[in-house]
């Protein structure tokens, strides 16, 4: 594949890890190490408002950094193109634990964990579970997004209902692989 810059400095990208509401995630690797970069997009999204992509990523990465959540380290940031480079964490994706009857209790005690922290002061993530990789025994939160608190976007509220295989988990897998064989 390609290389892409980050302030100058090449990265070869390995593979696509995700697209998300703010931007592409892709494995990178220069020198023998492996990171990941965040392309940031300004593709439309019917569900969420944003504001600068690029400076809401690095206020809510320190704020979760403040707040003490599990979350790679942010290495580099490139304001001009809109690139993000950050400590690649390698496990499974919650998603990919639940979807393959791997999931543990002590992953969901582990986010209740991260939400004692983040209820107090005011804070949410996005509790999707394609944002969490389980690396070790330990749980990361791979996403910097945070907004204030709402208790209908809370864990308890949202995201537990993709946190094993409910109603709401089957038609996302179900809705997503339609939309893979429609491409």
């Amino acid at each position: 594949m390609e290389d892409i810059s980050v302030n100058g400095t090449n990265y070869k990208i390995i593979r696509l890890l995700g697209k998300g509401k703010g931007g592409y995630s892709y494995l990178a690797e220069r020198d023998g190490k492996q990171f990941v970069l965040k392309q940031i997009h300004h593709e439309p999204c019917d569900y969420y408002t944003f504001g600068n992509k690029i400076d809401a990523e690095c206020r809510d990465y320190e704020r979760l950094k403040k707040i003490g959540i599990r979350i790679p380290q942010m290495l580099d940031v490139d304001i001009e193109n809109e690139r993000i480079l950050k400590e690649y964490i390698e496990g499974e994706t919650i998603f990919d634990l639940v979807l393959n009857d791997k999931m543990k209790d002590e992953y969901i005690s582990q986010l209740k964990e991260m939400c004692a922290l983040l209820y107090p002061v005011n804070t949410n993530i996005d509790y999707f579970p394609t944002n969490f990789i389980v690396q070790g025994s330990d749980l990361y939160y791979i996403d910097f997004e945070c907004n204030d608190y709402m208790e209908e976007w809370n864990f308890e509220n949202w995201g537990i209902k993709y946190w094993s295989k409910t109603p709401e988990f089957i038609e996302y897998v179900n809705k997503n692989e339609n939309s893979k064989r429609n491409c």
